[in-house]
């Protein structure tokens, strides 16, 4: 085994370790920021959190409980009813388990010892080390793979555990880091002016990164995609399609849609002189609320998200 496979696997020992320890009430409230009241909450009345008891009937929590905490959290402040976190944490934890067993296992090796290389050339703010780091995975794995099952679930995770001192710096550095590498690469794609597809995010629904890794996701030889920028209108995209005239419009968001948002989707697809399509979590969510109309759903997962792109653009996807 390598040096580097030796502190990884070290790594991802100690926090296996830490994922055994239980915490009382209070310490999961000081780490999430979330009131014991809230915590009990969701428990009783949404069933989010399974915490183990103590004889005395004293809850405890496991750091997969506070991960768990974390991500409501998130889905909360995107906007999504506590009633409905539920059943996103279900499909995403369906989704996982649905893996084949091959790719469980790799998720727990070999890219559990890159995203350990990455987060200690993150903890110790080395970019040079980062950039080789990031390079050797490009060299590894599909672009799909590097961005959805290697580099954001540890953005991610940084993201979501921005409480102890120092982690809000390091996932700040991590965030610049790839958007810029990300940028680079949309630009490159850029070359070709015809034919393109316009991706826009749905105004406070995703992240600027997100959005960016996405139209890498979409953009193929066939059709390259122009992302713009985080805090697009939605109602001044017609404005914008009528000067750019793009193949196609593509609304990204990570929140499920509400009925209102539906219903200006609906508005927007009837004034635009291009076809309308919805990708990123959203895409998987609204498949109901959007059957039969005329706004194609390309789902949320790399290649299927490209492949859907091209047969919608040939007429071939039911929307």
């Amino acid at each position: 085994m390598t040096e580097s496979a030796r502190a990884a696997a070290t790594l991802l020992s100690s926090e296996h370790l830490k994922r055994e320890e239980l915490f009382p009430i209070r310490e999961v409230s000081r780490l999430t920021g979330v009131n014991p009241v809230t915590l009990r909450a969701w428990e009783r009345r949404y069933g989010l959190i399974q915490p183990t008891r103590t004889e005395s009937g004293h809850r405890l929590y496991s750091m997969a409980d506070v991960e768990s905490v974390r991500s409501i959290l998130a889905w909360t402040e995107r906007g999504v009813a506590v009633s409905k976190v539920g059943s996103i944490l279900s499909r995403s934890a369906a989704t996982k388990a649905s893996a084949p067993i091959e790719q469980q296992e790799a998720v727990a090796g070999e890219w559990g010892e890159w995203q350990a290389q990455v987060q200690r050339a993150v903890s110790s703010f080395d970019e040079n080390r980062l950039d080789q780091v990031y390079g050797q995975i490009f060299s590894t794995y599909p672009l799909p793979v590097v961005f959805q099952d290697v580099l954001l679930p540890l953005w991610q995770h940084l993201l979501l555990s921005q409480d102890d001192f120092g982690q809000t710096s390091e996932w700040l550095f991590l965030d610049s880091f790839l958007r810029a590498r990300v940028l680079q690469r949309l630009q490159l794609g850029r070359s070709q002016a015809e034919g393109r597809v316009l991706l826009a995010a749905v105004p406070g629904q995703c992240r600027e990164l997100e959005l960016m890794i996405a139209g890498l996701l979409l953009s193929s030889e066939q059709v390259p995609v122009n992302v713009l920028s985080i805090g697009q209108p939605l109602d001044e995209l017609t404005l914008v399609c009528e000067k750019v005239r793009p193949r196609a419009l593509v609304l990204y968001s990570n929140v499920p849609p509400n009925a209102s948002l539906l219903k200006q989707l609906g508005k927007l697809a009837m004034s635009l002189d291009c076809p309308l399509a919805m990708a990123g979590e959203a895409a998987e969510f609204s498949q109901e609320g959007l059957r039969g109309s005329p706004i194609a759903c390309l789902g949320n997962a790399g290649k299927l998200m490209q492949r859907r792109l091209l047969q919608f653009l040939d007429g071939h996807l039911d929307t």
